[in-house]
């Protein structure tokens, strides 16, 4: 999950508070306004009236309506509370109830609408039970003043505490999310490199030709290279110093190109390198440069004599053009074997190669 996917998951959970909390307003004021419950023995109250209708109006819009992200629900607490304030005062100065007993239950209807939608914002849940308290407070003028500040401080205290611990739970998810998504990304880079060269592999290959630059194909390069006599470095110098062998190799690689190339342990001691932005002739001195680089290294290889007593390597490059990348690496392939089959330790192009062999078709008639 990305922190974009968390902030989306709060914002539904808010909605769904904001459609909770009209709901349960649209049903108490629909009671309310039922003539001839023990709540309404004479006509409605304007109040419930307009909390009905805007409970009503608000539900559709935001059921059928908006999908947006918005921002009502502390406004519209307050505007419902006020109402419900209204509500209670109206039916009180009526004079139909002569004990505290309408204003109390009317204060806990309150504090259960409340309760129940608006547990995880203390501060929508503040604004809704304000006025109605206020006015249960001023009514009652002192009679029940105990017993209903103990009904107002209880769920107060209680759910300030339980924000508070949801807050510090809502920033550690949010730092667990956040922490979850950076190891995500960096697994991901590790699962793209190869771990013995800290070159791309093939999956990173994959990756990088996804997101290639420039406008077209015509300007890039594949580079198949391949350590010669690599098996009989390994049967004789062991496989521990071929690794040794290899990282040098990579580092030499990756120090003669530039930084916007892309290279690759393709296979065992087979690399590959993307020249990207290039044209033919600043191709083939980077070829030829990574294969000098490589012979610098002076790395010792007695087993090469045929070719000299260092590890070297051969090259084929091959343009990548609309054919796509994987007929630019056959050609490369192609490239690199016939100059496996020259005497190692040198580097053919694909053009060359298929221009010699126009020239062989040519002299056979």
């Amino acid at each position: 999950m990305k922190l974009q996917s968390y902030d989306e998951l709060l914002h539904s959970k808010y909605r769904l508070s904001l459609l909770l909390f009209l709901a349960l307003n649209l049903a108490a004021s629909l009671f309310c306004c039922i003539p001839g419950t023990s709540l309404t023995p004479t006509t409605p109250t304007i109040p419930a009236i307009v909390i009905a209708i805007s409970s009503a109006s608000l539900l559709f819009t935001l059921f059928f309506l908006s999908k947006r992200k918005l921002a009502l629900l502390t406004l519209v607490a307050f505007f419902m509370g006020a109402l419900w304030a209204w509500h209670i005062t109206d039916k009180y100065l009526r004079g139909l109830y002569i004990d505290g007993v309408f204003l109390l239950f009317s204060l806990i209807t309150i504090f259960f609408i409340s309760a129940i939608a608006l547990s995880d914002h203390l501060l929508a849940f503040c604004l809704h039970i304000a006025p109605a308290s206020s006015a249960v407070l001023v009514l009652d003028q002192g009679e029940h003043r105990l017993l209903i500040l103990f009904t107002l401080a209880l769920p107060l205290i209680g759910f300030t505490l339980q924000h508070m611990m949801r807050r510090r739970s809502d920033r550690f998810t949010r730092q667990l999310v956040q922490q979850l998504y950076a190891e995500k990304e960096s697994y991901s880079d590790l699962s793209m490199l190869d771990p013995l060269t800290g070159l791309y592999n093939r999956r990173g290959l994959k990756n990088r030709l996804a997101n290639l630059p420039g406008d077209g194909t015509s300007n890039h390069f594949v580079l198949l290279l391949d350590i010669d006599h690599f098996k009989a470095y390994n049967d004789n110098y062991g496989h521990a110093m071929g690794d040794q062998a290899l990282a040098r190799v990579s580092v030499a690689i990756r120090d003669a190109v530039r930084s916007r190339d892309i290279v690759v342990r393709y296979g065992g001691e087979e690399f590959l390198v993307l020249l990207t932005n290039v044209d033919a002739a600043i191709a083939m001195k980077l070829a030829e440069r990574i294969r000098q680089y490589v012979l610098n290294l002076e790395i010792p290889h007695l087993f090469n004599d045929r070719v000299a007593t260092h590890v070297t390597l051969s090259a084929g490059i091959a343009p990548l053009n609309e054919a796509g990348f994987e007929a630019a690496l056959a050609n490369a392939d192609r490239a690199l074997y016939v100059a496996k089959h020259q005497g190692r330790n040198t580097l053919l192009a694909w053009e060359n190669l298929s221009s010699a062999r126009v020239v062989q078709t040519a002299s056979a008639r």
